[in-house]
């Protein structure tokens, strides 16, 4: 390693020397920065299933416009708008076509008496095009009361039911007083929310929901009619619709509003921000202590580079250099145990929690910046030291 890196930086790695010198030291200031690591990549982990299980109801619609309740925060989350305003709706200029949708959360008990919660939407069988295509093509089949499409991720289902389904049986279930009888699945997958997803038609949605009207939908899709821009669609019915308790968006806007929502108001996407912030401090600690502790160890020898004429680009090249080794040596382990408890987490929860490229770039360059900017407040203690005050 010693002729690698003095190759790589043409003399001799006095950084590495350094660190490696107190074996013991350096394998706890590794597992520090690792353990920094873990943090983060969990926090962030789960933060990215939030947000992924926050707008993956939207990947089962296709609309262009969505109008919806003011009071409501997310997708799922949202009060009930009168379905008068889908009528309204059509005749504003630009818009092809509409229809409304139901959704409500529908709690049954599986043999083993475990439960199971399902994210129930109710949508017009006879207007497929608002469904994503994946589930538009079953949507037919949805016209026979009391049928339902279910999830094939839903957490706690057992996996003889979904193969059973997937090779076109039945699997009829009990709840809110009802016998619902799913027919085929889709995939979409649990969240935080409900164990998973269930599609039938607004009738059966009424009869499961009894405490629900059809003049009441959670929010109502539109279409454009094409070359029309969805914006200048959102601004005219901006005008032509009443204000009241009544917001208008594109469903691109929509789900990004969705994001926004879950990561600074709510609870969960708090904290976990939080547990970002506190990795990463917890990363800033450990390495400025390694490597203070180090320039404390050898001030003498430092001062004796000073004498001799050595500038404090010198002294920075050699924390910086002691600060991107325990970066790098940091990150590997750190993301290697992160991918595995991704494994499980998603094993034993059935969150998305997925390890994307873009996030570990963005965790090993946040870990170099601030191994880094230790570094730099570490040989503070250098500069200001006068070689004639140390020996």
């Amino acid at each position: 390693m010693s002729r690698l890196l003095t190759l790589l930086f043409g003399r001799l790695p006095i950084g590495w020397l350094q660190l490696t010198h107190s074996r013991g030291r350096f394998f706890a200031a590794v597992a520090g920065v690792a353990f920094a690591n873990l943090l983060v990549f969990m926090q962030l982990g789960i933060m990215g299933a939030l947000n992924s299980s926050t707008i993956a109801p939207y990947a089962m619609l296709d609309a262009d416009i969505i109008l919806s309740s003011q009071d409501g925060n997310t997708l799922t989350d949202g009060g009930h708008i009168p379905r008068a305003r889908m009528f309204q709706a059509l005749g504003v200029a630009g818009v092809a076509d509409a229809t409304p949708v139901f959704i409500g959360n529908l709690p049954f008990t599986l043999e083993d008496g475990s439960s199971v919660s399902l994210l129930s939407f109710g949508m017009d069988v006879s207007k497929p095009s608002f469904a994503a295509p994946s589930i538009a093509t079953s949507l037919n089949d949805l016209t026979l009361q009391s049928t339902v499409l279910l999830d094939e991720g839903t957490r706690g289902m057992p996996a003889s039911v979904i193969a059973d389904l997937t090779a076109g049986g039945r699997f009829t279930f009990e709840t809110g007083g009802q016998s619902l009888t799913a027919i085929g699945t889709m995939n979409v997958g649990g969240g935080f929310l409900a164990d998973g997803m269930m599609v039938m038609s607004d009738q059966t949605f009424l009869e499961v929901f009894p405490n629900r009207t059809s003049g009441a939908p959670n929010h109502i899709l539109l279409h454009t009619a094409d070359g029309v821009s969805d914006d200048a669609v959102v601004a005219r019915l901006a005008d032509a619709l009443p204000s009241g308790n009544l917001r208008i968006q594109t469903m691109t806007v929509s789900a990004a509003n969705d994001l926004a929502f879950m990561a600074t108001e709510r609870p969960t996407g708090i904290i976990f921000g939080f547990g970002v912030f506190m990795g990463i401090l917890v990363g800033l600690v450990i390495v400025y202590q390694v490597l203070s502790t180090d320039v404390a160890d050898h001030l003498r020898e430092y001062a004796t580079f000073k004498a001799m004429g050595y500038g404090q680009p010198f002294f920075l090249g050699i924390v910086f250099e002691e600060a991107i080794i325990l970066a790098i040596f940091g990150f590997i382990p750190g993301f290697l145990v992160s991918v595995g408890l991704y494994a499980g987490l998603v094993s034993v929860t059935g969150l998305p929690v997925e390890m994307e490229a873009g996030r570990a770039i963005l965790v090993f360059l946040g870990t170099l910046a601030a191994c880094s900017l230790s570094g730099a407040i570490a040989t503070q203690k250098l500069a200001n030291a006068d070689p004639a005050d140390l020996f």
